[in-house]
């Protein structure tokens, strides 16, 4: 496994961002991944000593101040995320494909769903049944990381 650079890291959040704020078709907001969620994410299982709960929680953060939806709320949802991710992190390395990608669906279909539930917790309505097809996007992104980046691989030992 080759050492991460943090310039990588870096660049791949900002253009996680700028695809975040990338302006969608009304047809194509509907099943917008959340870019910048999957990039923190990945990195965050990757290379988790140059990225951590604070930097996915600061990524929530740009995402509320540039989207103008309510201040904190990606932050914390995206924190949680994170920290879910977290607690099985060494152990992702010993899943196969199959199951790195239902934990991975996992962590999405929590984000989603907390959410929702601070939406409703603000006065929102209750959505659709669309609602849930950013996960699907998700997972989609989530293997082009994969690709572009490489397996979530387990240290070689010296």
């Amino acid at each position: 496994m080759k050492p991460v650079k943090f310039s990588t890291i870096v660049f791949t959040m900002l253009v996680g961002l700028v695809f975040q704020l990338y302006p969608w078709s009304n047809s194509g907001i509907i099943i917008r991944p959340d870019f910048l969620l999957v990039i923190m994410i990945y990195w965050l299982l990757q290379a988790p000593y140059h990225c951590n709960i604070g930097w996915v929680w600061f990524a929530g953060l740009l995402v509320d101040l540039s989207t103008g939806s309510l201040l904190g709320q990606h932050a914390l949802t995206f924190a949680v995320t994170a920290f879910l991710g977290l607690i099985y992190q060494r152990r992702l390395v010993l899943f196969n494909r199959w199951q790195l990608y239902l934990y991975v669906i996992f962590l999405f279909g929590v984000q989603r769903a907390l959410i929702l539930l601070l939406k409703l917790f603000a006065g929102g309505e209750i959505p659709d049944w669309t609602y849930g097809l950013p996960v699907i996007s998700d997972l989609i992104l989530w293997q082009f990381m994969i690709i572009w980046f490489g397996e979530l691989t387990r240290p070689k030992k010296l």
